[in-house]
């Protein structure tokens, strides 16, 4: 029996030295960061510039890259980007290949994303889907495909930050179907480029408090959207669904939200310079030891305990 333990603790050891294994080099090369407003992108281009990456920081708003370079050495690089708009990934693909050179981009983190609305899906309208698709998913793919060839080039890494929830569906709208496909895309992607010596990373962090979990920013557009539902629908859930599934997102978000974003970076960087990145990364307790587990369960049984942690509409079944 001691065998056996012993044959797990050095298989520990060994996958631990593995996984720590002095980095491959990148630092003193170029990496791309998309969504760094604020939030896990914002941290990981300080954090990177400061270690003497040369980072190059995409964020939406003028505030968000005004904000940003302030806060960084001269060393960083910011330009404005749009996900969504081709045009702009195309100025901003042109614009990496006039800095890297020959040399090639070594880092692409696919990091900008939005929530979009949270709710039953009966609630939305398609056009809700469709905006958060065209940011977190075919925003990502967009400016995946216009800076490929600058890291084949450079041999070099592509991380991509989906969600745990691209493992199980477990709220309504389009944010879970955004990151399921991410996912998909990564798989495939990781695939193809196995042998151009490019490797593909997924990041599914749990819940962090970030603006995608400010919960006026989540709350305050589900209302006005339950305002505007037709009489019937709203009849069917019933006056106190909506207070009561406010209240049931509330709990979980101040339980389940860790502020160290700090888990999530961690790992983002563990990606772009270990020697041997993993392929998927799951930062979080609750990611770890609630998301992950329960993705591996029987639908049924997580079906079972989600309609009981949820408020039940007026007019359901018995």
């Amino acid at each position: 029996m001691w065998l056996w333990g012993l044959g797990v603790l050095g298989a520990a050891l060994l996958w631990a030295i593995w996984d720590r294994w002095p980095r491959a080099g990148g630092a003193d090369g170029f990496v791309f960061i998309t969504g760094c407003d604020s939030g896990f992108g914002r941290m990981l281009a300080l954090r990177l510039q400061r270690r003497g990456w040369s980072v190059l920081a995409a964020c939406l708003t003028p505030a968000g890259a005004d904000a940003l370079q302030r806060e960084a050495t001269p060393g960083l690089r910011t330009i404005l980007l749009d996900v969504t708009d081709p045009s702009s990934v195309q100025r901003a693909a042109q614009w990496v290949g006039s800095l890297v050179g020959q040399r090639g981009l070594y880092g692409l983190v696919n990091n900008a994303g939005v929530s979009g609305l949270v709710g039953p899906n009966e609630w939305l309208r398609l056009a809700d889907f469709r905006q958060v698709l065209e940011v977190n998913t075919l925003g990502a793919i967009g400016v995946t495909l216009a800076l490929l060839p600058l890291l084949r080039r450079a041999r070099g890494r592509l991380v991509n930050v989906t969600s745990i929830l691209g493992r199980l569906a477990a709220i309504g709208g389009g944010y879970c179907p955004s990151k399921f496909a991410l996912e998909a895309f990564s798989d495939s992607l990781r695939r193809d480029l196995y042998h151009f010596g490019v490797r593909v990373s997924i990041v599914e962090p749990g819940f962090f408090r970030t603006a995608m979990t400010n919960l006026p920013s989540v709350e305050e557009p589900l209302q006005e959207r339950w305002d505007q539902l037709p009489s019937e629908i709203r009849a069917s859930y019933g006056p106190d669904f909506f207070p009561q599934y406010l209240r049931v997102q509330r709990r979980l978000m101040t339980q389940l939200c860790s502020g160290d974003l700090s888990k999530v970076t961690n790992c983002l960087e563990h990606a772009l310079t270990a020697r041997h990145p993993r392929t998927r990364y799951s930062p979080g307790w609750d990611a770890k030891l609630l998301w992950l587990p329960a993705s591996y369960l029987p639908a049924w049984i997580v079906d079972a305990v989600l309609a009981w942690i949820l408020p039940r509409p007026a007019d359901h079944t018995p």
